[in-house]
Formats: C-alpha cells, structure tokens, sequence
C-alpha cells in the first residue's frame, strides 16, 4: 500500500502572516519530482497543547495506515520551540539526549570556534544550551542537516513516521529530500499520477455532475474534478473539468469524460495535462 504524504507547518510567524509559508509548495514539487503527491496539510501556532493534538493526530495515521508526515518548525532550544517536547508527549515517552545529535552538535560547536578563530569552551552556558536542539524523544532517529550539522529527527509510528525539520527552508528542504531518498525510494514512481482536463463553456457544475459521478463509478482509482473560474482573463466563465489518477486510469477514464461531455453539444476550449 502505498502510504499518503502529508505535512505539518507549524509556527506564529506563519499565522500572523509575518512570514510567508514557502513550505507546502516545496514539498509537492519535490514528490511530484519523484512521483508521489501530497494528501493533506495542517497548519498549527506555536501552543504546546495544539501541537501535540496535531502530532497525535498525526502518528495515528501513521500507525493506522502508514503515512508518513513532514513537520517543519519548532525543534530549537528556544522559548518558543515546542515541538520536540510535544512529539515526546503525543507518544507517551520521555526526552533524552541522542548520543549522534550530541555529537554532531558538539561538532557544529567547534567549527564555530575555529570560523571565528576562539578556544573551544564546550562547558561554557551556551554550548550546554545548545545540546538541547539533540533532546527528541526517546527511540527518534536522526535526519542528517547538510547547512550546519544540527540534526532534525524522524519518529516511526507503526509503518509510517513522522519527519521533522527545522523551520529555515535552506535546511528543511535538503533535509525533506534525503528522507524521501533514503527511506521512500522505493516508492518513487510507483503512485505517479497525471491529470487530464478541458476548459467547458457555457454550463453550470450542476449539469455535469451526474457525468461526473459516473465517471467515478466507472472507473476505479479516479478523482474527477471541477475548477470553476468566473472572471478567467481569456475563457471568462467556465470549468476546467477533468480526472486525475494513475496513467493507466487516466487513460480510460479521460476519453470517457470527453464523450459524455460531447452528448450535452458544449464548447469545449483547450485540453491540459498536468
């Protein structure tokens, strides 16, 4: 069974909207790079009780039907950052120092100092502080973080798991893409998916459901789909209808649709395949 992708972005910036989310488009184009789609997407501030009612929900579905989820945010050692906390507490274990996390850290400390030309001090109350970015919860392993070696985890649930990644999209997205390599190669490719669609003039969602249902019942591993738009600049009022699915599916289902629409003599402007 292939599993469904999802993505938690968590963090006030992104709701107050002082930063904007560049995260969920990243993540659909690096599956779609390799043939895999993205299910659903939670959004979620920085309140510890929200979080861990997100994660929750989260390692339930990975337990119940393997997805597997990307977390972005929130796994710093400041005030605000609540996520590795909150995952701890989502399964029912406890916090602890990840012996590779330690020394990857302790690593990224002393490429510091030698940047800056100091002494190394990995007693001094900072370099402590920063050890706190390697406590996740018990049984975590680590996602490698190319930009500065400060690890992010990954937690399984059942077949499925939960990924987190910082916030900084220069670390997430290399981070993001090495799960989707090491762990879900196997799966590239393997759920690809192709929508086949055309612009129809002149006719009211309403009238075409009846066709699009059939379609559905007709041919299974198929979405159809409606995108009405009333001020598009070149086609003005009309619906981009069309199917979605798997290659083989798309393929049978997409001339069917086409036919239906022939029977109800509409005007049907540019076919588009995504």
């Amino acid at each position: 069974m292939t599993p469904h992708f999802g993505i938690i972005v968590i963090g006030d910036e992104i709701l107050s909207g002082k930063r904007a989310d560049k995260h969920l488009p990243k993540i659909i184009e690096l599956l779609a790079a390799r043939g895999l789609s993205l299910a659903y997407a939670e959004y979620v501030g920085d309140d510890p009780e929200r979080i861990t009612a997100t994660l929750a929900r989260a390692f339930a579905a990975a337990r119940a039907s393997g997805d597997v989820v990307f977390s972005t945010g929130g796994i710093g050692a400041t005030p605000d950052d609540h996520t590795r906390q909150c995952a701890a507490r989502a399964l029912g274990v406890d916090l602890a120092l990840h012996p590779e996390a330690k020394r990857l850290i302790e690593e990224r400390i002393r490429d510091t100092a030698k940047e800056q030309g100091t002494v190394v001090e990995p007693d001094r109350h900072d370099n402590l502080h920063r050890l706190n970015m390697g406590v996740f919860p018990v049984g975590a392993e680590i996602i490698p973080n190319p930009y500065n070696k400060i690890p992010g985890f990954t937690c399984q649930a059942g077949q499925g798991a939960v990924h987190f990644v910082p916030g900084f999209p220069v670390m997430a997205w290399p981070m993001v893409e090495w799960v989707l390599d090491q762990r879900y190669a196997h799966l590239h490719q393997k759920s690809a998916f192709i929508e086949k669609s055309v612009i129809v003039m002149g006719s009211m969602e309403a009238a075409l459901t009846p066709l699009m249902l059939a379609i559905e019942a007709e041919h299974a591993g198929v979405k159809v789909f409606s995108l009405p738009s009333v001020d598009h600049p070149e086609f003005g009022r009309h619906i981009e209808l069309g199917v979605k699915g798997s290659v083989e599916a798309v393929s049978l289902a997409y001339p069917a649709l086409l036919s239906g629409l022939h029977q109800f003599n509409l005007q049907l402007g540019p076919e588009l395949v995504r």
